[in-house]
């Protein structure tokens, strides 16, 4: 599934190209995504020019002076910048075509991902209304994560993991910025310290730069015809290296099941 980091990557992608840019039309193919894509759509968003093209949470925002649409690239999705002579492929399913010819098209093979339109404030859609704060901003501290903390028994991992508490956390980032922090992921949420949490805020900030900046040198795939960027090549410390030696300490990486989902870390320097 796109992380925050492959959707931030993919703002800065296709921001370039079509901010400024007048809506000529859009192509809808297939209308049946996780939700149903407006019928209107086309007809809402032609003569509009996009204002700015940006992101909250994992939701791609364009917006135009009046509306803007939400873009979310489900478990497989992926959004490109296109000519508009090239061919169109089964999973192509709704094509953004621009007054100079480019065309922002959305592939999207498991149809899980959306396409919406709201003419209110866009913060205070359903969707984005309640979550929590952006981990790359300068209000995202440490003492917040405390103060939600407080009495709560899941596992320090799952909190984080939680949109409602900060957004953006998925499970690679968390297993990541864990070990970063030195912070077991089965310790109860309610029983970590304000200076480990202001630690881990810091932790969960590196850790999704550091993804974005690796996805940062893919930006020209946008423009080519496969339209699949690289992403995160980086090296990772703990997910993915169950068993095999800490990057600190040496010892084997231990891996468990939280929540359902794999979960490695080192039981030497993670407490």
């Amino acid at each position: 599934m796109p992380e925050l980091p492959e959707v931030e990557t993919t703002c800065r992608g296709i921001a370039p190209h079509i901010e400024g840019q007048t809506v000529k039309h859009v192509i809808v193919r297939q209308p049946k995504l996780r939700w149903p894509v407006p019928e209107t759509l086309s007809q809402s968003l032609t003569g509009l020019s996009i204002q700015s093209v940006s992101r909250r949470a994992k939701y791609l925002l364009l917006s135009t002076h009046s509306g803007t649409v939400l873009l979310h690239l489900g478990m497989s999705g992926n959004l490109r910048i296109v000519s508009k002579d090239q061919s169109v492929g089964k999973h192509d399913h709704v094509d953004f075509v621009f007054n100079d010819e480019t065309v922002l098209r959305l592939n999207d093979p498991r149809r899980f991902g959306a396409v919406l339109w709201t003419t209110e404030p866009v913060a205070q859609h359903p969707l984005l209304k309640d979550l929590g704060p952006e981990p790359l901003l300068a209000d995202f501290e440490g003492k917040l994560l405390y103060a939600l903390s407080k009495s709560r028994s899941i596992a320090v991992k799952s909190f984080i993991m939680d949109s409602h508490i900060v957004v953006g956390v998925g499970n690679i980032y968390a297993n990541e910025a864990l070990f970063m922090a030195g912070i077991q992921p089965t310790r109860q949420a309610g029983k970590v310290s304000l200076a480990r949490y202001q630690k881990l805020a810091e932790c969960i900030r590196v850790v999704l730069l550091h993804a974005i900046e690796q996805g940062g040198t893919t930006l020209r795939d946008f423009v080519n015809e496969s339209g699949k960027p690289g992403y995160f090549q980086q090296q990772l410390s703990v997910y993915g290296r169950a068993g095999l030696p800490c990057v600190a300490c040496k010892q084997p990486l231990t891996e468990i099941r939280i929540a359902n989902r794999s979960t490695v870390f080192c039981s030497t320097c993670q407490r």
